[in-house]
């Protein structure tokens, strides 16, 4: 009967962290993001938050289904919702280094190692739980346009690249 409450929790931890980068970084955002030099296939900026909003609720509901499938925390779960739990690290770290600290080397590094670490997971997910990987796909798509359009920011703001200059 209490099964909801782990569904809910680990649907919406993924945005918790989403939330917060979002909140502490929202007033540096608009000014300092719309001076960067951006590839004309970039996304507007309004797309962003509702593209992370349908990405955490899948990602979060398909660890929750992980979860489930290997009983909870046992020691099963150790690598699949570990890689799952590094990844999303990564993720949520991606903002504060992109936005907060303005820094693109950082960024550009974080983004790396979170594409291995998310494919990583889709691949251990998918030998436990079919549903739970393909709901990881959206998500690696939208890594791999994020990813992309790093790289571009990156390589086009040189002097941008080891962050705020204070």
């Amino acid at each position: 009967g209490r099964m909801w409450v782990y569904t809910v929790g680990f649907t919406v931890l993924p945005h918790v962290g989403g939330f917060l980068g979002w909140f502490l970084n929202r007033k540096g955002i608009p000014a300092w993001y719309e001076k960067l030099k951006k590839p004309s296939w970039c996304p507007p900026r309004r797309v962003f938050p509702l593209a992370w909003t349908v990405l955490y609720t899948g990602m979060g509901y398909a660890s929750y289904l992980v979860w489930n499938d290997l009983g909870g925390c046992s020691s099963k779960a150790i690598v699949p919702l570990g890689l799952y739990g590094a990844q999303l690290a990564l993720n949520w770290a991606w903002p504060p280094f992109f936005f907060g600290a303005q820094n693109l080397n950082v960024a550009l590094i974080d983004i790396l190692c979170l594409d291995g670490l998310a494919i990583g997971t889709l691949c251990s997910w998918y030998r436990i739980n079919k549903v739970a990987a393909l709901l990881l796909v959206p998500y690696l798509g939208w890594l791999a346009m994020a990813t992309c359009l790093t790289i571009h920011v990156w390589r086009d703001n040189p002097e941008l690249k080891t962050g705020k200059s204070e």
